[in-house]
Order: structure tokens, then sequence, then C-alpha cells
């Protein structure tokens, strides 16, 4: 029996997010949860209580919901060891999803893990959506790190915040502000 790691990858990023919500959240600043895919089991090992086999009921939509001082906010969470991220990564009903919210009138983005780089970044939506667009009418199905916008690369912080994504939340909305689309 071989061991597949693949459906682990990104757990780090998650548990970084997931820490950093509880802590938006203790101060009030923030309530956003991860959002679980529902699955039906179809075999469990009684023994250990583990399911060792299931199927996936529906599709997933994003990694995070919720709500941001009054602002509704959906997001996905993806790790990348490379400068180049392949869009393959990211699913179509995944894209209508973020396009719908978005036209609702909430924030739809993404938070990527430079691994290699050791940095994270806040994607804004309407800054991924040419990406997607140029792959689906033949052109590349990738964007490379230097086509990114370095104003939205999350800084570090000791404050005990791991992934403090507010602060590039805020300078969306306030490009979203000077776009003339608030």
């Amino acid at each position: 029996m071989t061991w597949n790691s693949r459906g682990l990858r990104g757990s780090t990023l998650e548990n970084l997010i997931n820490m950093t919500n509880d802590k938006y959240r203790d101060s009030h600043l923030a309530l956003i949860q991860k959002v679980h895919t529902p699955i039906t089991p179809i075999e469990i090992n009684k023994g250990e209580g583990i399911i060792t086999k299931a199927f996936f009921e529906q599709k997933s939509t994003v990694d995070y919901i919720g709500v941001v001082q009054g602002i509704p906010v959906c997001f996905d969470a993806k790790e990348n060891a490379g400068d180049t991220f392949r869009l393959q990564n990211i699913h179509p009903h995944q894209v209508q999803f973020m396009k719908e919210f978005e036209e609702q009138g909430g924030v739809a983005f993404f938070l990527i893990y430079f691994s290699e780089r050791d940095l994270y970044y806040y994607l804004r939506f309407r800054e991924f959506y040419p990406f997607w667009q140029r792959g689906e009418e033949g052109g590349r199905k990738s964007f490379r790190y230097e086509e990114l916008q370095p104003r939205y690369e999350i800084s570090p912080h000791k404050s005990g915040v791991f992934v403090h994504y507010l602060e590039m939340l805020n300078q969306d909305l306030s490009d979203r502000e000077s776009e003339g689309d608030s």
C-alpha cells in the first residue's frame, strides 16, 4: 500500500489561515469560516472510526467564506512551489461562484503561498479573471509571479496573525473605490 500525500497539499497554509481567522474572530475584526466539502462515507474502519472510502456529494465552491466588518468575502487558498501558477489548480465552478459572488457585491480573492519565495500573495479576483479568460481563449493556461502587482504581497507580522490578509483586503477596497466600483 502506498501513501498519497496529494490531498494534504496546502494543509499547512490552511492551518495558518485558520489560526489567522481565529485571531480575527477573537479581535472582532472578521468572522470567516472554512467551507468543508460534504462527503458520503462508503466504508468506515469501525475499530478506529476512520472513513476509508467516501465520495463527494457536490463540488466545492471556495475554501473560506464570511464577513469582514459588514463586507461579504470568499476566498480560496492555494500553495505554489515555483513562480508559475497553473490555472488547472482552479476549477471552472469555483471561478463561476467567485464571479457571481462579486456580482452580488461581495469580495472574492485567492490567498497564494509561493513557497519557493516564502511569500503570501492576495490575488484579487478581478486580477485573476483576465488570466483565466486568456487560458479559456487558447492562450497561456498559467500566470507568472512577475505578472502580479507587488502591492498585494502580504507582509509578515509578529502580532500573532500568521497570514494578515485584512491589510490587503483594505487595499483592495480602496482600489475598488478609486476604480469607481465600491
